[in-house]
């Protein structure tokens, strides 16, 4: 079962579904009172995107930013599956500042600032080191993860002393895991 850390910016995605929603709404107003069908067809299509979109938002409103599961801490920066990374490389979480990166109509000053969400990734993993990500979530290089805090929930010190409790909880879990595991080989092999 995934255990989210971290949930996405829900003011600012609910705010999202607002222009589907009129389109929708409008679709709907102009296909019962038109009377030309090239017109009503026109709206059809215009109301099933408004409904596509709605979907896609919906589905965003609901997918974390920062989830665990089964060894893995898994990183929603870009479309598709999360980035599953393995429990071990994740040393810590702290704060950052850096751009907003917040679409124009959402923000009146281009330059916005914002608190962010840093991961420090461990060196031993080189892997891990650079991965590509959307740029308007944050950026993954140099072995750290920045989340741009705008698409996050809020951002509190007790949520960083949180997660990285939870985060040293589940490192211990799989260490524990990982000895025992070696010692059932071992056994196996006596």
């Amino acid at each position: 079962m995934t255990e989210v850390w971290l949930r996405s910016n829900r003011r600012i995605l609910t705010m999202g579904l607002l222009p589907p929603g009129l389109l929708g709404g409008l679709s709907l107003l102009i296909y019962y009172q038109a009377n030309a069908e090239w017109l009503r067809f026109l709206t059809a299509i215009l109301l099933a995107l408004a409904i596509l979109l709605l979907l896609v938002m919906l589905y965003q409103l609901n997918r974390p930013r920062i989830a665990y599961r089964n060894g893995q801490v898994l990183f929603y920066l870009r479309a598709g599956k999360p980035i599953e990374v393995p429990v071990e490389v994740v040393e810590a979480f702290f704060f950052g500042q850096g751009l907003a990166n917040l679409p124009p109509w959402l923000s009146t000053l281009a330059e916005t600032e914002t608190v962010n969400l840093v991961a420090r990734l461990s060196q031993r993993f080189p892997q891990w080191s650079q991965m590509g990500i959307k740029p308007a979530l944050g950026r993954w290089q140099d072995g750290y993860v920045v989340l741009n805090g705008s698409w996050c929930e809020p951002l509190s010190d007790s949520m960083i002393r949180q997660l990285n409790r939870r985060l040293e909880e589940v490192t211990r879990a799989q260490k524990g895991h990982g000895e025992s595991q070696r010692e059932l080989k071992k056994n196996d092999h006596d």
